[in-house]
């Protein structure tokens, strides 16, 4: 019973980090990013404004990728419960 709940709050924590890191580090501040660069009274850099839209393109893979470190060791808990 304990490993369920261990694995069901891993799961639950993985899925949060994954839309944190992918919906809000990466997304919205990469958008943010561009636009603040754009909005801004000195020369615009380019570095900058492409940083943001490598940002946007890799949100999806990268909050994918930082939920499974949560999400694989939450499913192995559960997977104990049944031995």
């Amino acid at each position: 019973m304990k490993n369920l709940i261990i694995g069901i709050a891993l799961i639950i924590l993985g899925i949060l980090l994954g839309l944190y890191v992918g919906g809000y580090l990466m997304l919205v501040k990469g958008i943010i990013q561009i636009i603040e660069e754009i909005r801004s009274p000195q020369a615009v850099r380019a570095s900058i404004i492409a940083w943001g839209i490598v940002k946007i393109i890799f949100a999806g893979f990268i909050g994918s990728i930082s939920g499974l470190f949560l999400v694989i060791p939450g499913k192995m808990f559960i997977d104990k419960v049944d031995t």
